[in-house]
């Protein structure tokens, strides 16, 4: 049977992270995806979550606790567009994921917004290692969303194929604005 947007999502961050890795959870949310990586690095490895409300950082914080994940865990209450401040000198990521939209069962006028999370992919193009992924769900049925929809999709178009693969993943016969899962992922680098 073929895997929802979140479902396949994990399947792609499973076949690429590793304990002892560095990722992203660009919006943290409820905090399913930020335990999830959680699991993923192990104690050996690093998860920096992000989310402008207190409420998402407060309940992810609470998940970690709860499972005993919470020293691989740094959590900001600040836009993904500053992950590129916070990443150590000389460290690259491994993945990252984004779901962009609003928090469930939460205020749905605070939304992602194009322009933060155009610079956060910006950055992460050069922080990524090569074979990494960068994963973000596109959910866009909601004021704004169309917006935000149509300038990452843009972008992720203009990315050089000579460096980065591409994926488009959508359930086109659904109703409702089913969720647009983009995967990028750095292509190993030739040394010469």
């Amino acid at each position: 049977m073929l895997k929802t947007a979140l479902h396949y999502s994990h399947d792609l961050l499973k076949e690429v992270v590793t304990e002892g890795d560095l990722v992203i959870d660009g919006t943290v949310g409820n905090g399913n995806d930020t335990l999830f990586l959680a699991e993923l690095v192990g104690e050996t490895g690093t998860v920096l979550g992000f989310d402008v409300q207190e409420q998402a950082i407060q309940t992810t914080q609470a998940i970690l606790n709860e499972a005993g994940l919470n020293k691989q865990v740094t959590l900001y209450q600040q836009g993904h567009e500053t992950l590129g401040l916070v990443i150590p000198a000389g460290k690259k990521v491994k993945a990252a994921i984004f779901n962009l939209g609003y928090l469930p069962k939460s205020d749905k006028t605070i939304i992602t917004q194009s322009h933060t999370t155009l610079k956060a992919l910006e950055d992460l193009l050069t922080l990524t290692e090569d074979l990494g992924r960068i994963i973000v769900v596109i959910y866009y049925g909601h004021d704004g969303g169309e917006i935000e929809k149509n300038a990452v999709l843009n972008f992720v178009k203009q990315i050089p194929q000579t460096q980065f693969n591409v994926l488009s993943y959508q359930f086109i016969n659904q109703k409702n604005n089913p969720p647009i899962l983009i995967t990028i992922e750095k292509k190993a680098q030739k040394i010469n």
